[in-house]
């Protein structure tokens, strides 16, 4: 990392400062509690983004209100939508939601503002961010890239940060030796590819996925151990709910965490409980018209969020993240330019939820999955 450090020190990312600032005035206005022990508890959670495509609130969220884990944790829960993790997560410092997944980056960057927010289980743990071509590109290494012009979903967002990096790790001057160009995704990030506008692109995999549904196909360039266990999507909430709620956040995320196992196991049973919770990810269509890519989406999110290796069975730990995983990114995070100093991992990160969490029969999900329909 040492490359991706030395350029990024430079004074990249002042745009997504800049996009965090307005958190350091919010205040933690959560007022609820663990609720009414004989009937469901109350539970607010921001989505960061609008259900466009289907991953973390089909593989957690949907999954568990439709095979009932929510129920069974005597759950009521409520979505919001929100217009990234910046603003996933100034919703829960603002008491507007409980919980949220948000980009591990800007709960960081909250954290440093003052905002009195704590990451409490890991989501997504497999860098998702990936580097595409055209089969027939001359691009084949990172180094090809100098004097390239790299599509990105916008100039504020992750992408920009990989794609700098990405080439920062290359030895290259970022700065310089590449242009970035905002191309956003889907149809519009493959017009600027195929059109010559951009050679390649730095979107996330999911994104290449429901590209790749239309018959695309891109030659991926690899990711240099540099950002082996940087990780993403994590949920977050205030010091606040974390003491008031405890017990309905614990149950939250064994819920979540059921589900995402589920999903793994019946991609296409979870993507069909994700148009029952989210009937616009149809666009209009019948299900068994879009089942076949939406579940390749899906099932390539999931792959983010589950270990690498392994049968679903043996999946454990749930949400753990470790001291090194941290380390990682809060270095990634703090290179980058989304926060100026370290971040103290007691500040930032409570495990205490995760041994709750942790407390099912993974066997008996299994189980549950592999009879589901499809």
């Amino acid at each position: 990392m040492r490359h991706v450090q030395q350029f990024l020190r430079r004074g990249v990312g002042a745009v997504a400062l800049a996009a965090l600032a307005a958190l350091s005035a919010c205040t933690d206005s959560s007022s609820s509690s663990d609720g009414d022990p004989g009937g469901p508890a109350q539970l607010d959670l921001a989505i960061p983004s609008a259900v466009i495509a289907p991953k973390e609130e089909v593989a957690t969220y949907a999954v568990g209100d439709a095979e009932g884990y929510l129920s069974a944790e005597k759950l009521k829960v409520n979505v919001i939508n929100t217009d990234g993790s910046v603003a996933a997560v100034q919703a829960v410092a603002s008491g507007s939601a409980d919980i949220a997944p948000a980009d591990a980056g800007s709960v960081l960057a909250a954290r440093e503002k003052g905002v009195p927010v704590k990451a409490v289980g890991g989501l997504v743990r497999n860098w998702p961010w990936r580097m595409a071509v055209q089969p027939d590109s001359d691009i084949k290494t990172a180094a090809d890239l100098k004097g390239k012009k790299v599509g990105v979903i916008s100039l504020a967002s992750g992408s920009a940060i990989y794609a700098r990096a990405y080439a920062a790790d290359a030895g290259l001057d970022a700065a310089k030796d590449v242009d970035l160009l905002p191309v956003g995704v889907g149809a519009q990030a493959l017009s600027a590819l195929e059109s010559g506008k951009v050679d390649v692109l730095a979107l996330y995999t999911q994104a290449f996925t429901t590209i790749e549904n239309t018959g695309t196909r891109f030659r991926y360039l690899n990711n240099s151990a540099a950002f082996d266990g940087i990780r993403s999507l994590t949920f977050a909430v205030t010091e606040k709910t974390l003491k008031e709620k405890k017990d309905v956040l614990t149950r939250y995320l064994r819920a979540s965490y059921k589900a995402l196992l589920f999903s793994a196991v019946n991609p296409e049973a979870a993507m069909r409980d994700g148009y029952r919770a989210f009937p616009q990810l149809l666009t209009g269509k019948k299900a068994d018209d879009r089942i076949g890519d939406d579940t390749k989406t899906l099932k390539a999110w999931i792959k983010t969020a589950v270990p690498a290796s392994g049968e679903p069975a043996s999946f454990k730990d749930w949400g753990a993240i470790s001291d090194a995983e941290w380390s990682r990114t809060v270095a990634y995070t703090r290179t980058s330019g989304q926060i100026t100093k370290d971040v103290s991992l007691q500040q930032l990160w409570d495990d205490s939820l995760l041994k709750g969490a942790n407390d099912f029969d993974p066997a008996a999900v299994v189980e549950k999955a592999k009879a589901a329909e499809q």
